[in-house]
C-alpha cells in the first residue's frame, strides 16, 4: 500500500519510520495463532560454534524491507521444542526468529547468554537468512535459566534493542547496568523460580530510566512460558514492535497498564509507561 506525495511519485505509508511491518495491528491480530507474514523454516546445524543449533523461522515476502531477529533460548534441562511454539508465532508477525538448543541441557544461565549471542551472530553472519535479518535491530529471549542468559546477554551487549526473560532464575538480582528495553515476565504460583527470588527483584533492579514492564501471570507455574499462550504472545509481539521495530503503533497493548484486579490475567503488573520519553533531567 503507498500515498502519492505533491510530486506524484508513490512512497511508503511507512515513510516516516521504514521499521514497520504489516498492517495496523488490532486485540485479534496480537493474539491470533498466525499473523499476517508467511513463514520458512530453516534448520541450524549442531555442530556450529558456540551454541547447540536449532531451527530458524523467517518471513517469506520481504517486500517490505528486513526484519528483526529474535533468538530464544531454553531452561535447565530443557531443549529447543519447549521454546517452538514462539517462532511461527513471532515470525508470521514480522520477525526472523531462531529457537535454540543449548551446548547441554545443564548449561548455567550465563552460559545460555553467551549461547544467545552466539546465535545471534550466526543468524546475523552465517545462516541463510542473513539477506532476510536486520543485524542492526536484535532481542532475546529466554524461559528460566534462560531467562537468566537473557538478562545477563541484555547487560552485556546494550545494543540489543529488547529483552523477555520468562519466568527467569539466575542467582543475580543486580541488573542495574541493563540498557536494553526489558519485560520480564512472571508467574504467580511460581515455585522454581519464585517471583519474590527471582522476576521481582530483577526488575526492581533496573534502572528507573529504562523501558521495563513487569508482568505476572496469574495463577500460572514456572513452566507456563512452555506452552502455546495468547497473553504471553500479545505482550511479547507488542514489546518486540515496540522496541525492535520502533513501531509506536503497539503501545495500545502495553500502557496504560491492565487492571490486576481478581478474574483478571495477571496478578501483578508494573511497567515505565509511556514508553520512550527521555528521561527526566
Amino acid at each position: 500500500m503507498a500515498a502519492a506525495t505533491s510530486l506524484g511519485v508513490l512512497s511508503p505509508v511507512h515513510a516516516d519510520n521504514p521499521h514497520e511491518r504489516g498492517p495496523d495491528p488490532t486485540e485479534e491480530s496480537v493474539t491470533a495463532p498466525t499473523g499476517p507474514f508467511d513463514t520458512d523454516t530453516e534448520n541450524v546445524s549442531s555442530l556450529v560454534s558456540g551454541f547447540g543449533g536449532g531451527t530458524i523461522y523467517y518471513p517469506t515476502d520481504d517486500s517490505e524491507g528486513t526484519f528483526g531477529g529474535v533468538v530464544i533460548s531454553p531452561g535447565y534441562t530443557a531443549g529447543e521444542s519447549s521454546m517452538s511454539w514462539y517462532g511461527e508465532r513471532l515470525a508470521s508477525q514480522g520477525f526472523v526468529v531462531m529457537t535454540i538448543d543449548t551446548n547441554t541441557r545443564y548449561d548455567q544461565p550465563n552460559s545460555r547468554g553467551r549461547q544467545l549471542e552466539a546465535a545471534l551472530d550466526h543468524m546475523v553472519e552465517d545462516s541463510g537468512v542473513t539477506d532476510v535479518v536486520d543485524g542492526d535491530r536484535l532481542a532475546v529471549m529466554g524461559h528460566s535459566m534462560g531467562g537468566g542468559g537473557t538478562l545477563a546477554a541484555a547487560d552485556d551487549r546494550p545494543e540489543l534493542r529488547a529483552a523477555i526473560p520468562l519466568t527467569p532464575w539466575h542467582t543475580s538480582n543486580d541488573w542495574s547496568d541493563v540498557e536494553v528495553p526489558t519485560m520480564i515476565i512472571g508467574a504467580e504460583n511460581d515455585t522454581i523460580a519464585s517471583t519474590r527470588s527471582h522476576a521481582v527483584p530483577q526488575y526492581e533492579s533496573l534502572d528507573e530510566d529504562l523501558d521495563t514492564t513487569y508482568l505476572e501471570l496469574r495463577g500460572a507455574g514456572h513452566f507456563a512460558p512452555n506452552l502455546s499462550n495468547d497473553v504471553i504472545a500479545k505482550y511479547s509481539i507488542s514489546w518486540l514492535k515496540r522496541f525492535v521495530d520502533d513501531d509506536e503503533r503497539y503501545e495500545q497493548f502495553l500502557c496504560p497498564a491492565p487492571d490486576t484486579g481478581i478474574g483478571t490475567d495477571f496478578s501483578d503488573y508494573r511497567d515505565s509507561c509511556p514508553h520512550g520519553e527521555a528521561p527526566a533531567a
